[in-house]
C-alpha cells in the first residue's frame, strides 16, 4: 500500500462517519457516538500503521488489531471496507436477520476480524497473548488494540497491563478512546490522570489528539516508544465527533438517528473539517 496523506487520511475519515451514520440508521442501532469518537484512529491504523493485506486476511505474519470496545462495531466495519477487505455492500446486512455483521463483532464475521469482543475490559488481555504467542513463534507481527476509556475501570485491563509489562511486550500497543463518557456519566472522575497511571504499570505512553490525523499518524509510527516495553496511547476525542448535535450529548450514546438525522449528519459529514484545535493540555 502506498502512504496515504493527511488528505487521504481526513477523505477516509469522512467516508467511514458517513457509512456509521447509515449503518446506524438502518439497522436501527445505538452506539453511534462511541463509533464517532475512533475513527481517525481507525484511520490511522489500517491506513498507516497496521502491516495488513486485505487480499490475504489471514497472512500469519500480519499485525493484529483487536477492538475492545466492540459496541464501536460500525467504526471497525466500516474501515474495514474502505480498506478494501470487503464490498461496501456488505455493510447492508449490519445487524439484519441473517446478516453476517452484527451489532458486536465476532470472528470470522468479515474479513479482518480477529475476535469477538464488547464484553469489556478483555480486549487488552486477547492482545497481550497475541504479542506474545507472535514473540514465541518468532514472528514481527504487533498486536494493536483500541479500548473505551470507561473499560478501563476494570481490573481486567489493569491485570493485563501488568502482564504485557511483567513480560516486556514491546510489540503490543493499546489505545485508549478518551471520550470522557462512559454509558452513565463522565469518566475523567474515576480515570484522571490516566496517562500517569499506564506509566505506573511500566508502559510507554504518550497524549494525544485523537482527531488530529497527522498527530494519529505520526503518533503510531513511532512504536514502541520504549525498547522493551509495551506502548499506551491515550487518544483525548469527543464522543459523536463530526456530528454537531452528537457531539458530547450523552443521549447518542443510545439513540439511533432517525431519516432527519441522518441527513442532518451526511450533510455535515461532507464538508472538509476545518485546521484541528490541539486537544492535549500543555
Amino acid at each position: 500500500m502506498s502512504r496515504i496523506d493527511g488528505n487521504g487520511l481526513r477523505q477516509s475519515c469522512r467516508n467511514i462517519r458517513a457509512s456509521i451514520v447509515r449503518m446506524a440508521h438502518y439497522g436501527g442501532t445505538p452506539h453511534v457516538a462511541s463509533c464517532l469518537s475512533c475513527v481517525e484512529v481507525l484511520a490511522g491504523l489500517y491506513f498507516r500503521a497496521l502491516r495488513v493485506d486485505p487480499e490475504r486476511p489471514s497472512w500469519a505474519e500480519r499485525d493484529r488489531f483487536i477492538l475492545s470496545k466492540g459496541h464501536a462495531s460500525m467504526a471497525l466495519y466500516a474501515t474495514l471496507s474502505e480498506r478494501g477487505f470487503f464490498s461496501s455492500s456488505l455493510l447492508d446486512e449490519y445487524a439484519t436477520d441473517g446478516g453476517c455483521l452484527a451489532e458486536h463483532p465476532g470472528p470470522g464475521c468479515a474479513p479482518g476480524i480477529e475476535a469477538a469482543t464488547g464484553s469489556l475490559g478483555h480486549g487488552l488481555s486477547i492482545a497481550a497473548g497475541l504479542a506474545l504467542g507472535a514473540r514465541q513463534r518468532g514472528q514481527r507481527a504487533r498486536a494493536f488494540c483500541l479500548l473505551s476509556d470507561g473499560e478501563c475501570n476494570e481490573g481486567s485491563v489493569w491485570e493485563a497491563a501488568i502482564f504485557a509489562r511483567r513480560y516486556a511486550l514491546e510489540n503490543l500497543i493499546a489505545i485508549v478512546d478518551y471520550n470522557k463518557w462512559s454509558a452513565m456519566a463522565r469518566t475523567e472522575t474515576f480515570l484522571e490522570p490516566l496517562a500517569e497511571k499506564w506509566r505506573a504499570f511500566g508502559w510507554g505512553t504518550a497524549e494525544i489528539d485523537g482527531h488530529d490525523v497527522e498527530e494519529v499518524a505520526a503518533a503510531l509510527d513511532a512504536v514502541p516508544f520504549e525498547k522493551g516495553r509495551p506502548t499506551a496511547i491515550v487518544a483525548h476525542t469527543v464522543k459523536g465527533k463530526g456530528v454537531s448535535y452528537m457531539e458530547n450529548d450523552l443521549e447518542w450514546h443510545y439513540r439511533t438517528p432517525n431519516r432527519r438525522d441522518l441527513e442532518q449528519a451526511l450533510e455535515e459529514i461532507a464538508r472538509p473539517a476545518a485546521e484541528p484545535v490541539s486537544m492535549v493540555q500543555p
